[in-house]
């Protein structure tokens, strides 16, 4: 009997071990093996091992040579050009009226470090009604969509191991009174985890140690999926980026969209000016006339110390993962033409795999390399990328962890003051504490308001006023 093409291209590529249980298997087991092995690149993973894992001896840390703060458009309160943010809200919105512009989420990951048990689009996230990551999404995205006329696209990049349970979320919950046929899941893509000596290793006898590859993998899996080409009919050619884990972000900021559309960007980002020194976040960068962001691990600790002539920070623009992208740079950053290609970066990890018997190791200490992309590398290969300020307590207070920092109690309260600032400035009486925070619960319906703006005009035509007091729920 013949042995199977994908077998025979492991065995030619040093692999083979990957099938050393296959006789063991049942028909189904080795059915799965075979479609976890269809989806390696052979040629990549080797391409990787040679210039990530076996070239790591001696190897060098990040560039900096020529390294600057990247400039940014600074908000009109701190001393931006005030016409100039009005003439890109003023674009913004005519594209969102044009139907040019959809929403995109980074929803890969699972609620394993807030200790829930499900996609982390499905925790539950607000104040008073508890509502899901998603379900703001949803309700900004169709707030949005009523008020510029143009309902929207939203494309969500699930994972391997959340697709099924987020669409079945999606589906008992009626989109949150979206259009169907306007929600689009696609699944991430995946790259096999490989031992220090390049092997790909086995996660158990019948099944890869495979893992997803990085939030930049989205640009790929954007093009895999067909998006694009559905964008493309449908006449949308700008893609609000935004990760699953951060109820606070606006979305659907048309100014944000409007200095992407009136600079020509390909790629436009948001920074909030780093809290602190050793905060935690990428630096918005220039080097060599391009843009780049540089993690915090990677610059050093006296280069992010560094105070200009008014003792500010110099690298004080932080990434917090939210862009505009262009839909055919998204295309040719796909394609990984003419050199335009994410590179991927190495993750030292603990895997647990099996030993040459077949028998399961949870090891000790990092056994193994993880291969991911991040999407901010993308920036050096835009043409006229823009970054602009924005402020944190409006756009930024993602739930990572189960308590402490970014945690679900501080993502509460920050959208707490949020809502109490907006009632605050349209002349609601709201007691607060120095932080801001009010003394009682209360919780503002993205469908009444999605941001200052929608909320500012819904709460002035809104008659008579409620009472502001604990429990509110405006809706």
């Amino acid at each position: 009997m013949a042995q199977h093409p994908i077998i025979e291209l492991f065995q030619c590529a040093g692999q083979a071990h990957v099938f050393a249980f296959f006789d063991r298997l049942s028909a189904v087991e080795q059915k799965q093996l075979l479609a976890d092995a269809a989806e390696v690149d052979l040629a990549e993973v080797a391409q990787l091992y040679r210039s990530l894992v076996a070239k790591s001896e001696g190897a060098v840390g990040v560039n900096l040579a020529g390294l600057a703060p990247a400039p940014y458009e600074k908000r009109p309160e701190y001393g931006g050009d005030a016409a100039a943010w009005a003439q890109a809200k003023a674009a913004g919105e005519l594209a969102l009226r044009g139907g040019r512009v959809a929403a995109f989420t980074v929803a890969g990951g699972q609620g394993t470090r807030l200790g829930y048990d499900g996609p982390k689009g499905t925790f539950p996230v607000t104040p008073l009604k508890r509502k899901s990551l998603f379900q703001v999404f949803a309700e900004k995205i169709r707030a949005a969509g009523l008020r510029y006329g143009r309902p929207l696209h939203w494309f969500i990049m699930t994972s391997h191991a959340n697709h099924a349970a987020t669409e079945t979320f999606f589906a008992e919950h009626a989109c949150f009174g979206l259009d169907p046929a306007r929600v689009h899941f696609f699944r991430q893509g995946r790259m096999p985890a490989v031992s220090l000596d390049g092997k790909i290793l086995l996660e158990t006898t019948g099944s890869l140690a495979l893992s997803p590859d990085g939030h930049g993998g989205s640009l790929r899996a954007l093009g895999r999926s067909g998006a694009l080409d559905l964008m493309q009919r449908e006449g949308i050619d700008t893609l609000s980026y935004f990760q699953v884990d951060n109820p606070l972000v606006r979305c659907i900021d048309p100014a944000f969209i409007g200095w992407h559309v009136l600079r020509g960007s390909e790629m436009t980002s948001k920074m909030v000016p780093k809290a602190y020194a050793e905060e935690k976040v990428g630096h918005f960068c220039s080097q060599g006339g391009k843009s780049v962001v540089v993690e915090y691990s990677d610059l050093p600790m006296a280069m992010q110390l560094e105070t200009d002539a008014n003792g500010l920070l110099r690298y004080i623009a932080g990434s917090i993962a939210i862009h505009v992208l262009d839909r055919e740079f998204v295309r040719r950053m796909a394609a990984g033409g003419d050199g335009a290609t994410l590179p991927f970066h190495r993750a030292d990890k603990k895997i647990p795999t099996v030993d040459a018997a077949g028998v399961a190791v949870k090891p000790e200490k990092a056994n193994g390399v993880k291969f991911e992309m991040f999407v901010f590398d993308a920036l050096p290969f835009a043409k006229n990328p823009v970054v602009i300020e924005t402020l944190r307590a409006d756009d930024f207070s993602p739930v990572k962890n189960a308590d402490g920092l970014d945690s679900p109690q501080t993502c509460r309260d920050d959208q707490l003051r949020q809502f109490a600032r907006w009632l605050t400035a349209n002349g609601a009486n709201v007691a607060t504490d120095s932080s801001g925070r009010p003394s009682f619960a209360v919780e503002v319906s993205p469908l009444f308001g999605y941001d200052e703006d929608s909320f500012a005009d819904a709460w002035r035509k809104l008659s008579p006023k409620p009472a502001v007091v604990d429990g509110l729920y405006v809706a």
